[in-house]
């Protein structure tokens, strides 16, 4: 049994960083999905690929892992420089442009 250790990225839907302080531990499945050749549904018999436990830090991670004799490689997440504008967003509506504002 092997697993992942990460921490997910942001959503590409919002700008908030919700649901990213968590590090999570993923089983990766040790078999390819089959298709079912009467419905077309993809399905497989390693349930272990469904567990996926979320931890406050990546230390809880993994020694989790440890104590249970899990095989597991940890992936370091990719920090993003924050985007902070000067005047945030109501600088889109200043009155004050030097330039003019146009559409």
């Amino acid at each position: 049994m092997r697993a992942r250790i990460y921490q997910p990225a942001k959503n590409a839907m919002q700008s908030g960083t919700g649901r990213t302080k968590v590090w999570l531990l993923e089983m990766v499945p040790a078999q390819a999905r089959e298709v079912d050749p009467l419905m077309g549904w993809t399905g497989s018999s390693d349930t272990s690929s469904q567990v996926r436990l979320r931890f406050d830090s990546k230390e809880a991670a993994v020694d989790y892992a440890r104590d249970h004799g899990i095989d597991f490689i940890v992936v370091e997440p990719k920090k993003r420089k924050p985007v902070i504008r000067q005047n945030g967003y109501g600088e889109n509506f200043a009155t004050n442009r030097r330039g003019t504002w146009t559409h």
